[in-house]
């Protein structure tokens, strides 16, 4: 797949998949009371935003034509 997700994107999909982890974690150490049920999808959330940060790809985006790669460039 081409890399379609640029710097700036990859530093909020990375902060923001761990603090779905983090979320994801303390629903299952019950420090935050919140559904179970809640734990798995936030879970799924965090992965999903580290792995397109790590990859640099995000399918969606290539669904929709989108590429934030051209933005960080534009910015220099």
């Amino acid at each position: 797949m081409e890399k379609n997700v640029g710097g700036t994107d990859r530093q909020i999909r990375t902060l923001l998949g761990g603090l779905a982890g983090a979320v994801s974690l303390a629903i299952l150490a019950n420090v935050i009371s919140l559904p179970a049920l809640l734990s798995p999808v936030f879970g799924v959330i965090a992965l999903m935003m580290l792995g397109t940060a790590a990859t640099g790809s995000c399918g969606m985006y290539t669904l929709v034509g989108m590429d934030t790669c051209s933005m960080d460039s534009k910015a220099r």
